[in-house]
């Protein structure tokens, strides 16, 4: 792009920010730079750390665009590997999950978990400003859409928080607005048809979906767990279904949850079991240590709502 084009398109992205902030009421502390300022800077590369006007109160309503205008706020904050101090450095995960909580919304630590929540987005077409857009599979980057095939970042070290070309994202996912509810709601005949099927507690299956993947059917871990339900390959041969269906995986999610509660005799052990192994939940004589585990159960436990 040529130095006027480059000119052009700071100047509307800037301008997009300013009007953003003055809709949701952003508020900033003098003496820093305004919006059009500082993101000039930060996309040249000459932008100074606004942290002042980063800690400004945040916007009254979660929307898309009070979440670009609070984010707007970091721009120039140096990028840290593992940084969740603006003081010091974020990384781009840290970025969005501090964004979005100081509005209120929690949101995992990390990209690859970041980029199942919400609901799924088809297109950046479909975009909106406040979307999450994720790259890698697992997301190993993620950054908030801010229009125009942009986005709000913390790209790599050496850099800052900053706007960038959205390019191709493996991931766009939705998590403000009422058309951000869980896809998991979806999955709810299959749900209830298998709790009927093989006398799972309500809502077990549904709250099992919503961990796992978010209710993306084509999810795949990083340890290598496929579909819905989150299905290890090797349980899934042995199950004979197709992990990546989600008829098949809820089918086969509730026959593992029916043979854990037969062996184990109550819903944390069974879903214990599910997360980390039957073998893991006998050594242990209950619930292992695992810190994972132990969050995975009261998750499920709660999204459920305490189903026993």
């Amino acid at each position: 792009m040529n130095g006027p084009d480059v000119t052009a398109a700071i100047a509307d992205v800037a301008s997009r920010i300013a009007q953003i902030q003055a809709r949701v009421g952003a508020t900033t502390q003098a003496p820093a730079p305004s919006f059009a300022d500082t993101l000039a800077g930060a996309m040249s590369g000459t932008g100074a750390t606004t942290f002042g006007a980063a800690m400004a109160a945040p916007p009254p309503a979660v929307t898309g665009d009070a979440v670009v205008a609070h984010a707007a706020r970091y721009i120039g904050v140096p990028y840290q590997w593992g940084g969740t101090d603006p003081s010091t450095g974020l990384d781009c995960s840290a970025l969005v999950q501090r964004v979005y909580a100081e509005l209120g919304v929690t949101l995992p630590r990390v990209a690859a978990d970041q980029a199942r929540a919400g609901a799924p987005v088809a297109s950046l077409a479909d975009a909106r400003p406040g979307d999450l857009v994720a790259f890698g599979s697992p997301a190993d980057h993620i950054g908030i859409y801010i229009g125009d095939g942009k986005m709000i970042d913390a790209p790599h070290t050496g850099s800052t928080v900053r706007v960038d070309d959205v390019g191709q994202p493996t991931a766009i996912r939705r998590v403000t607005g009422a058309d951000a509810q869980s896809p998991v709601a979806q999955y709810g005949p299959l749900f209830a048809a298998a709790t009927a099927r093989y006398g799972l507690p309500s809502g077990v299956l549904a709250a099992v979906a919503q961990v796992e993947s978010g209710g993306d059917p084509g999810a795949v871990s990083p340890a290598g767990a496929e579909g819905l339900m989150q299905i290890m390959p090797g349980t899934a041969q042995g199950l004979g279904v197709n992990p990546f269906d989600p008829a098949q995986a809820v089918d086969g999610a509730a026959r593992v949850l029916e043979g854990n509660l037969q062996h184990f005799g109550s819903l944390p052990l069974a879903l214990a079991a599910y997360n980390a192994g039957a073998g893991a939940v006998e050594r242990a004589g209950g619930v292992p240590d695992y810190p994972e585990t132990q969050a995975y159960v009261q998750k499920v436990l709660s999204i459920a709502g305490g189903a026993s």
